[in-house]
């Protein structure tokens, strides 16, 4: 069976107080989210601005078909870098990843035809999937156990942040007689070049994760780091003789994608089923909304370009706002249980804006407001179908279970979904719109049930007590 080593490492982890490195972790990592938030805000929001370029002159099918290149690279993106994630590490992984993106969405800025402009989204795109699995990856080892979920919450929710940033930029970039028309929604990309350049340097502070350290044999290293962020959180390294030891086989390889297939639908198929549906029902449900949002303000409320920031503007500070004001209550109450209603109260909320939509009762504002209730909650549920297939599964295999999982759910509910409703707009139908809305809240409905019937009590256990880990030896004095 090899080598077997014993450690305390995860529960000393799991003791510490809430303190400047965890800080530090959410801050560095959480960017992950802003990036994407403000990537996604940009696609949206210039999308007049690329209809009425000189050089581009995009119809709405091409504006919805380049924010369906951005998801497709970031599905693919998740499943190649998950898998370098659990081979070489998540610190190795926070370098590269940013860098692909940082250099992708800089390119973006210079395309010259939809052609270039789809495959340099692509590429941002796997940039920013091969960040989710990664991050989550290490903000799930790293943070203790009783803030694990409001923690994971509010990092997924700072995507409204990024779409904030993103608002601004463009209402500013757009502005006309500000900038030449073709130059302001490149300026608009080269933001996110900016910011992902600082992070790339002020992600250097981290250390790998000490779970994945004593997992591949690297015990010494692991000790380092635990003992470093213990002195520095006002814990004695030496201070331990209470605490549980874990028995582990050492890994000298990471699970193949068949190999991963094979365990989590072998040892955790309720879960996978789980992790399947909330992913899938939020992928459609916000890459259909949020991807065209700006086409329907344009076609159907006669919002023009330039303006289009300032309505996302309150959307955004409503989806950032729900994580942070319902995440405590994932960790208190549970994650069945609010796992489930956020997932109702949004799909129940969209049928209603979606019969007013059609019913022409709404105008550029109440619509607007509208949606900043619905995604209130959506935010929550979206947060913690992350939350759901990252702590969920055994840590060997993690990072590759978060990107698969990112890949599916969002293949099947996420990469059409921008493409269909874009044509569903071109159409000028109201009605055509208002049945993709009552689709995406028939998703979260059947998914609250699913979370209801198959959900995980993960709320304060230890990751090891969540999910066995595969190196656990089968005489692991955990308990």
């Amino acid at each position: 069976m090899g080598t077997i080593v014993e450690t305390d490492i995860p529960p000393r982890l799991d003791r510490l107080p809430w303190f400047r490195f965890h800080t530090l972790v959410v801050a560095a990592l959480g960017i992950t989210w802003i990036l994407d938030g403000l990537e996604v805000t940009l696609a949206g929001a210039v999308s007049g601005a690329l209809k009425a370029s000189p050089h581009l002159q995009f119809t709405d099918a091409q504006v919805g078909a380049s924010a369906s290149a951005y998801l497709a690279g970031a599905v693919l993106g998740a499943l190649f870098f998950g898998w370098l994630t659990d081979l070489l590490g998540r610190k190795r992984l926070f370098f590269l990843t940013l860098g692909v993106y940082v250099t992708a969405t800089g390119a973006t800025a210079f395309a010259q035809d939809f052609a270039s402009f789809a495959l340099f989204r692509f590429l941002t795109g796997a940039g920013i999937g091969g960040e989710y699995a990664a991050i989550n990856s290490a903000i799930q080892e790293l943070i203790p156990a009783r803030f694990r979920g409001r923690t994971d919450l509010a990092i997924n929710g700072s995507f409204w942040l990024g779409a904030v940033l993103g608002s601004l930029a463009t209402t500013l970039l757009l502005r006309p007689g500000w900038l030449p028309i073709d130059m302001g929604w490149r300026c608009a990309f080269g933001v996110g070049a900016a910011l992902g350049l600082f992070v790339l340097f002020f992600r250097r502070t981290l250390p790998e994760s000490p779970r994945w350290l004593v997992v591949h044999g690297r015990m010494d290293e692991a000790e380092q780091v635990v003992a470093q962020i213990e002195r520095a959180g006002g814990r004695n390294p030496n201070d331990r003789a209470s605490l549980p030891r874990l028995r582990l086989h050492v890994r000298r390889r990471t699970m193949s994608l068949v190999d991963l297939a094979a365990s989590l639908f072998h040892h955790y198929p309720r879960r996978a089923v789980l992790g399947l549906v909330l992913m899938t029902a939020q992928a459609f449900f916000y890459n259909a909304i949020f991807f065209t949002y700006a086409l329907v303000l344009g076609r159907f409320f006669g919002v023009a370009a330039d303006r289009v920031g300032l309505y996302l503007l309150p959307f955004a500070l409503s989806n950032f706002a729900g994580p942070l004001a319902l995440g405590w209550l994932f960790d208190r109450w549970g994650r069945k249980q609010m796992i489930a209603s956020t997932y109702a109260a949004s799909g129940l909320l969209l049928a209603v804006v979606a019969i007013l939509f059609v019913a022409g009762r709404l105008d550029s504002v109440t619509q607007t407001l509208a949606f900043a209730v619905v995604f209130f909650f959506a935010s929550a549920a979206a947060s913690s179908a992350y939350l759901t297939v990252s702590e969920c599964f055994p840590l060997e295999v993690r990072a590759l279970a978060i990107a698969v999982f990112y890949a599916f759910g969002t293949a099947l509910g996420g990469i059409a979904a921008p493409w269909i409703f874009g044509t569903l707009i071109g159409t000028g139908d109201p009605r055509a719109i208002a049945a993709g809305y009552g689709f995406g809240a028939a998703l979260m409905l059947v998914a609250a049930v699913v979370a209801l019937w198959l959900g995980v009590a993960a709320e304060r256990r230890p990751l090891e007590d969540v999910a066995r880990p595969l190196s656990l030896t089968a005489d692991s004095g955990r308990e």
